[in-house]
């Protein structure tokens, strides 16, 4: 997911799709532990659209309390 995707988005749906990321990265470990995970460049992808949501919700709270 690319930032300003992730820009473009209310602070709601960010949430769902942290909720959303968090879960499939949830499953990948469990995949992996059973075996049965074939795509492991897709742990880094997680982590990293899960850090870029957190950030943009981090901006826009410290947004909000110098408002």
């Amino acid at each position: 997911m690319d930032i300003a995707d992730i820009r473009l988005k209310s602070s709601q749906e960010l949430r769902e799709i942290l909720v959303n990321l968090r879960k499939e990265f949830v499953n990948l470990v469990f995949q992996k532990r059973l075996g049965q995970c074939n795509n492991i460049s897709r742990f880094a992808l997680i982590r990293k659209s899960i850090a870029r949501v957190l950030t943009v919700l981090s901006e826009r709270k410290i947004e909000e309390r110098n408002a």
